[in-house]
């Protein structure tokens, strides 16, 4: 009997072949696949898998001789017929093959896109622009959990991530497409840099007024004092950066002389808490974040949100009260303004031994702008236009807990808490 020789090193030869498999998905699918490849000793050089509705797309790309391709391909031909699935073939030269992996060194960008629901014509959008900019789209994943047709919930929202590769042609201008997208078609977008930072995130700091709860305290306080208009003007006009923050402050507190400090505790068992806090607090505690609230607000209503979550630095203003319990129209200490609130974030950072680039700062004023900016992450949260215009990421659409997927997490990641 004959023997047939084996290729020497010299005379062997590889290639590369590009494996789409498409149809619907089965458990053992990709382990009948990858056992006729072992069967050959085929080199795995890529690999990805989607899964839509239960439908299958998986793309692998080896490198094996040639004089064995011709049996796999028949093999999985086979195979795809039994598991009945769709399959096709591609070779890849070397020369395809190198300039693929040159182009795997370029920058990594992640791109969210977020709102209550995601149309086709709001994805087009989003895709049309980073298309415009020379930015290759490598994957799409669906952050949010599917939502139910039959029961729809109160507060839906819905993330997509695209995974980006390349250098945007001019990302200021990219920015403005994305803000005018946004306002026009009510959706969220976060691009960010794809690098170690982006899941290492460890402290968060919050604005509260506005950002944790929906309301002011200063106007709160003020109502009860029968001075809610002249203070909110007051605090409106600051809130838009027309008037110094410490000015203002001064301005309305020194309105609220004569006030009963016993209504505080009143309002703060009443504070209307932010859409998605309770989510938010809950999933940050668990994963071990350190958490802040730094206002321009007031310590009493900061303190009781502290013991509500459990968060660990509250710093805010404090309110003098006088030997008869009423407020006197002045605070005590200095200032938790936009640059004090700066300060702030870079000395909890130092004392937790945390990274600049690992904080996350959220906000809704102009007296955030300095944090935000200051911040790894910085996000302005159904902000004022002159914040959002300034901030890289926002939130206008959904509740707080949109935080969460612009740190990477998924609805699937978060169990029974992801449905809070």
């Amino acid at each position: 009997m004959e023997k047939v020789l084996e290729p020497t090193a010299s005379t062997q030869r590889e290639e590369q072949i590009l494996v789409r498999i498409t149809g619907q998905d089965r458990p053992g699918l990709t382990a009948s696949v990858m056992a006729i490849l072992a069967k050959y000793d085929a080199q795995i050089l890529d690999i990805g898998q989607a899964d839509i509705h239960s439908t299958l797309s998986l793309g692998i790309l080896i490198r094996m001789d040639e004089m064995h391709s011709g049996q796999v391909m028949k093999e999985l031909l086979f195979k795809a017929t039994e598991l009945n699935v769709n399959i096709g073939f591609s070779p890849i030269s070397d020369d395809e093959y190198e300039d693929w992996v040159g182009h795997q060194g370029k920058n990594r960008y992640i791109l969210m896109v977020m709102g209550r629901q995601l149309e086709a014509k709001q994805i087009e959008a989003a895709t049309r622009v980073i298309a415009n900019q020379g930015l290759n789209i490598d994957s799409i994943i669906r952050l949010t959990g599917r939502k139910s047709i039959k029961n729809p919930t109160k507060h839906g929202r819905a993330c997509i991530e695209f995974s980006l590769r390349g250098e945007p042609k001019d990302r200021q201008d990219m920015q403005r497409q994305f803000l005018k997208l946004s306002a026009e078609m009510e959706i969220d977008f976060s691009f960010q840099r794809d690098d170690m930072f982006r899941r290492m995130r460890r402290l968060i700091c919050f604005d509260m007024d506005s950002t944790l709860i929906q309301t002011e305290c200063i106007d709160e306080l003020a109502e009860r004092a029968g001075v809610g208009a002249e203070v909110r003007a007051i605090t409106e006009s600051a809130m838009r950066g027309e008037i110094d923050f410490k000015e203002s402050f001064t301005r309305r507190v020194s309105l609220l002389k004569g006030l009963d400090v016993s209504v505080m505790q009143d309002i703060a068992e009443h504070l209307p808490i932010t859409e998605g806090v309770d989510r938010l607090m809950t999933i940050l505690k668990r994963c071990g974040y350190k958490i802040a609230i730094l206002s321009g607000g007031f310590t009493y209503f900061g303190e009781y949100l502290q013991r509500k979550y459990g968060i660990d630095y509250v710093y805010a203003n404090e309110l003098e009260v006088d030997e008869n319990g009423k407020l006197t129209g002045r605070y005590v200490g200095e200032i938790v303004d936009g640059h004090r609130k700066a300060e702030l974030l870079k000395l909890i950072a130092q004392v937790e031994k945390v990274n600049l680039a690992q904080t996350i700062a959220v906000g809704d004023g102009a007296n955030d702008l300095p944090m935000i900016s200051e911040a790894g992450l910085g996000i302005a949260f159904h902000a004022k236009p002159r914040v959002v215009a300034n901030a890289k990421q926002s939130i206008t659409t959904i509740g707080l807990d949109g935080v969460l997927y612009f740190l990477g997490f998924k609805d699937s990641y978060l169990g029974d808490q992801g449905k809070l």
